[in-house]
């Protein structure tokens, strides 16, 4: 029997590891308990290559490590398998009280909602007559329909599974080069695990203890990166290889008319908004009702009237003057320059020459005069008068101002003075600013230029639009709104996020008993598999730190004395690597607990490794042999598409993600600008 070339690649990969494995007993003298942490990583590995469930196998060998831990440490079999049993009780109670794990099934429940909404096919078709007119447009709106789909779903193998049904069919048939519609399909499938809502970054954050949050706004501006250079690529490619990419014929750009308008004399290529205040009024009126045609120019009023209402909102913002407190009239309770305190001590003072054992009031201390009389008080006038308060001189003219000696007039006898440092009320609005006024100007002449070219055709795409694209832009805006500006945690928004879905399944009349029974069903599996592969991570790095193998791996990683960049570059290449074999979930839960306590030794943030590796573990759904989306889509492609084309077309986007990576290493502004504009 044949063995085809990922099975090959596999196999000697799994070689490659146990000779690693066997070449690291043989050169070492004595076997330590730290070298067999290491030698439970490798044999994880290859029985997760060999097809064992992941979760189960690292429960397992947690457990069975875990024994030999604690029975080597000099424990009877009876108490190792005690402290054994109880180590798992321990960590997966621990595992299940993590909050931030609720927001999975509710994310996951509004993906598969979304998914069964039936919108994805409304929006692939609206997209791509909208953007007919650049070059490789169908692999464009590919694209774009995946990264709209994935950010609203999150579920990879759904968003391929569903756009090879929908899409690969019409490139093939547009004659788009195979691995060209490959390529665009899978890697727009993959963007789900990094643009938020992704359940990659709630793992990770779980794991490495970051908020969830600040991921969330980190992976933003990468994700949208990210999809900016997949369709850069296409377009070149389309400019480089036209015939991997023809150009769309005029019939495919055709946008039919509805008869109402084509009643009123409407053509594809006619000004619409002329048309439609024309046709309300006159002889065409008669051919078309008044209500269908008010309806019609609503819908095309309706950009101008979201700008008019966000221009007002931002001029309002843009104009209000933010009070801030001030507090420099206020002196701490321990300033000893302050009437009254004693000492450096805070607080109210003792009056002066009370003796420490008084239980009561003291008598005021006698002056050294022949008299009995009360003394005066100290800087008293020598004639007897009383003197005004320290100050007073200074409190008076600050009060009475310089109107005196400027030849105003003073305050009268008995009047209320102003308290000192008392300013006229500051004002509570301020003259906009340039940057406003420009931004008005470009969105207005946006605006201007939007309905200058609005023709019946681009209107109908326009309707299309709003009727597939900005119900699931409202539904992301809500969930990723809510996160980002603090309004709301992120389990709170999965609730809003589910909510949402379900509202839009009832608004497309797609919510069936069925679907909700198939949702529900989906949810609680993805979210047990999530939920197990936590246990069976937890007890496994607990097993691993007890035999020494963290403590290992640093003393390795940081006897070779390596920079910070040498080390963000040595991890992401074992990352990188480890994509082969291995999917992001095994990643994530087996390796990133060794990599995260080393962070600290080399002065790197979590959260910007954390948005690195959401960026490298992309790999893991476009390297072979364990390349899930080329299997996702070849389930569903023509018979003749083959899995090595799929292969070779996902190659040059994962050369993307590489290229995504080293800028955002070099510009790590791309991801952590936004959290530290809102957070820090």
């Amino acid at each position: 029997m044949k063995i085809r070339k990922e099975l090959w690649f596999g196999f000697g990969l799994m070689a490659l590891i146990l000779v690693a494995v066997v070449g690291m007993v043989l050169s070492t003298e004595t076997m330590t308990n730290g070298h067999y942490g290491l030698l439970m990583l490798s044999l994880v590995v290859v029985a997760i290559m060999l097809g064992f469930p992941t979760a189960f196998t690292l429960m397992g060998m947690g457990m069975m490590f875990a024994f030999f831990a604690y029975h080597s440490g000099g424990q009877t079999s009876a108490g190792a398998i005690q402290q054994t049993l109880d180590l798992m009780v321990q960590r997966t109670f621990s595992v299940m009280g993590n909050d931030v794990l609720i927001s999975i099934p509710l994310f996951v429940f509004m993906g598969y909602l979304v998914e069964r909404a039936n919108l994805i096919e409304k929006l692939f078709h609206s997209l791509h007559l909208a953007l007919s007119r650049v070059p490789g447009s169908l692999a464009v709106a590919t694209l774009v329909t995946c990264a709209i789909f994935a950010t609203a779903t999150g579920i990879v193998g759904a968003v391929v599974t569903l756009m090879g049904l929908l899409a690969m069919p019409q490139m093939l048939r547009a004659g788009y080069d195979v691995r060209l519609t490959a390529g665009s399909i899978t890697a727009g499938g993959c963007l789900g695990i990094l643009i938020p809502p992704s359940v990659l970054l709630i793992v990770y954050g779980a794991t490495a203890g970051v908020s969830v949050v600040q991921l969330y706004a980190g992976a933003f501006f990468p994700g949208l990166m990210l999809a900016g250079l997949y369709i850069l690529y296409v377009i070149i490619m389309a400019k480089i290889k036209p015939a991997w990419a023809p150009p769309l014929s005029a019939e495919q750009r055709r946008v039919p008319i509805p008869a109402p308008l084509r009643a009123i004399g409407a053509t594809s290529e006619g000004w619409a908004l002329g048309g439609l205040i024309k046709g309300l009024k006159g002889k065409n009126n008669q051919n078309a009702s008044t209500r269908y045609m008010l309806g019609q120019l609503s819908i095309a009023l309706a950009p101008a009237l979201l700008f008019v209402l966000v221009a007002v909102m931002s001029y309002q913002s843009a104009t209000r003057v933010v009070q801030v407190e001030t507090y420099e009239g206020l002196t701490s309770l321990n300033d000893s320059s302050r009437s009254g305190s004693s000492g450096e001590e805070g607080g109210l003072a003792e009056p002066p020459g009370e003796e420490e054992d008084s239980g009561g009031l003291s008598e005021p201390p006698a002056e050294a005069s022949a008299d009995a009389d009360v003394a005066e008080p100290p800087g008293a006038q020598a004639d007897g008068d009383v003197a005004e308060p320290a100050g007073a001189e200074a409190d008076e003219q600050a009060m009475s101002g310089s109107g005196a000696a400027e030849g105003g007039l003073a305050l009268p006898p008995g009047s209320v003075p102003a308290p000192p440092g008392t300013e006229p009320a500051a004002a509570t609005t301020k003259p906009a600013s340039a940057s406003y006024w420009i931004g008005l100007g470009v969105g207005g002449l946006a605006l201007a230029l939007f309905y200058g070219i609005l023709s019946y055709a681009r209107l109908e795409v326009f309707k299309m639009l709003l009727s597939s694209f900005f119900p699931l832009l409202v539904l992301i805006l809500s969930v990723l709104g809510s996160i980002v500006f603090g309004l709301a945690t992120p389990t709170e928004a999965a609730a809003v996020g589910a909510l949402g879905g379900f509202l839009l399944a009832v608004a497309y009349r797609q919510l069936t008993f069925n679907v909700v029974k198939e949702s529900v069903f989906l949810t609680a599996k993805t979210s047990a598999m999530v939920c197990w592969l936590f246990v069976g991570s937890a007890i496994f790095s607990a097993a691993f730190a007890l035999l020494g193998g963290q403590a290992l791996v640093e003393e390795w990683v940081l006897g070779m004395n390596l920079t910070s960049t040498e080390f963000l570059i040595l991890s992401q290449v074992i990352i990188f690597i480890l994509g082969w074999p291995l999917e992001w979930t095994e990643i994530i839960v087996i390796f990133m607990p060794i990599f995260i306590p080393l962070l600290d030794n080399f002065g790197i943030d979590p959260l910007f490794f954390g948005l690195l590796v959401a960026l490298n573990l992309q790999t893991a759904f476009l390297s072979p042999p364990v390349a899930m989306s080329a299997f996702y889509l070849k389930g569903v492609a023509p018979k003749h598409v083959t899995l090595n084309q799929i292969f070779a077309g996902m190659l040059p986007f994962m050369g993307i993600q590489v290229l995504a990576i080293v800028l955002l290493y070099q510009f790590p502004a791309i991801g952590m600008w936004l959290p530290q504009v809102l957070y820090r």
